[in-house]
């Protein structure tokens, strides 16, 4: 008898708590988005699983190795607290993704239209806007953010997870969970939150606008860009070149030609491999502790917030520089400034799609596109360097 009443004591039903029970479903949300919405899965299947894992009572797969006072090590930590340590607190997951990104990107069509690193650029609004906007609501005592929590959560509007997740591990490690769901949520919801945006700025007849075709770029172009963007970035501002770094690397293997082999390990192999292990050290921090408070609601609504007016100062900085151009923009594919290549552009590309069948603008949106990546990177930067040290 006593033997049965040890082994339900040690089981996870009698250790189970409301919280726990609660991020479990929350895993199981998760994981049927990804798999019945399609909401970004290479993502959110790993960050649900793992949520799943670190909310089992009992089970250990996130909890710290324990000492005794000589230094020497009791008991080892779990799984999931190695992954975390290893590939997340230390920074090194999110770089490797950016190195695999920038193996998969063509900075073709910025290069060939360089004004449209502009349209990345104001995207980067909504970043900063929602900073201030987490300052306010704990000025006012309507929720409780530090300045750091207030730049993590700003990164959300550059829908660039890996860099919001890089920023946090760095500034807010407890608000990891809740940033990295936002972040991936809102590039998954690409298609549905923007083109309401795009068409209440836009008349008809901008939605029209032709652009004139790209020129050709050249192989020698294509090289010195990442390595001319990194040294200038680097210089300015180096909290920013271990993001861009990566980035530039990456892009450089793929621009090279000389090796193919390691750019297609990169770009597949790679970059899957760490998006596995990137998702579940994400999801170890899904505890309830961490998650279940009103603050993550602040977060969640901030998230949406940043990606809206990132979103909306893309496009009107489209039509700002139509104002002045020779060649006009169509102010669609500003909305492709943030950073969630390439699926922002693929927005931008359906909308024209819809007001003139013949106008194909999924190359010019590639412009913005990319260039938005590089804004969300320098955006990090900035955040980095000017809160890191409070």
């Amino acid at each position: 008898m006593d033997n049965l009443i040890s082994l339900w004591a040690s089981s996870g039903l009698a250790q189970m708590q409301s919280g726990q029970l609660v991020m479990m479903i929350v895993g199981l949300v998760l994981l049927y988005l990804a798999i019945n919405k399609g909401f970004e899965p290479l993502l959110l299947v790993p960050i649900g699983f793992g949520t799943l894992l670190a909310n089992i009572p009992g089970a250990g797969f996130d909890v710290a190795p324990v000492y005794d006072a000589m230094g020497r090590m009791e008991s080892p930590g779990g799984l999931l607290y190695y992954i975390y340590h290893v590939g997340i607190e230390t920074g090194l997951f999110p770089l490797v993704i950016f190195m695999g990104v920038g193996a998969m990107t063509d900075f073709g069509p910025l290069l060939a239209n360089p004004k449209t690193l502009l349209l990345g650029a104001a995207a980067q609004v909504g970043i900063f806007s929602t900073v201030l906007g987490a300052v306010g609501l704990s000025h006012f005592g309507i929720l409780d953010f530090t300045i750091q929590e207030a730049a993590s959560i700003g990164i959300i509007g550059g829908a660039d997870g890996p860099t919001a997740i890089f920023v946090t591990s760095k500034l807010a490690p407890d608000l990891l969970g809740a940033i990295a769901v936002a972040a991936y949520s809102y590039m998954a919801l690409v298609p549905i939150i923007q083109p309401p945006i795009m068409r209440a700025l836009t008349t008809p007849a901008e939605r029209q606008i032709k652009m004139v075709q790209l020129r050709y770029v050249t192989k020698a172009e294509r090289i010195v860009f990442p390595l001319t963007l990194l040294v200038l970035v680097a210089m300015l501002l180096p909290d920013a070149a271990p993001l861009l770094g990566m980035f530039c690397f990456g892009n450089l293997m793929r621009e090279c030609g000389v090796v193919n082999r390691l750019s297609d390990t990169t770009q597949n192999a790679l970059i899957n491999i760490v998006t596995i292990f990137l998702g579940l050290g994400v999801g170890s921090k899904m505890s309830a502790e961490k998650f279940l408070n009103p603050e993550t609601l602040g977060i969640l609504a901030l998230g949406a917030v940043a990606f809206c007016i990132g979103t909306a100062s893309g496009v009107l900085m489209a039509k700002l520089m139509n104002v002045f151009a020779k060649y006009k923009v169509n102010p669609l594919i500003g909305a492709a400034g943030v950073s969630a290549v390439p699926m922002a552009a693929r927005v931008a590309n359906k909308v024209g799609l819809e007001s003139d069948p013949q106008n194909f603008l999924l190359m010019h949106a590639m412009g913005p596109n990319v260039a938005g990546v590089i804004g969300s990177a320098v955006a990090a930067g900035v955040m980095i360097n000017l809160v890191g040290g409070m």
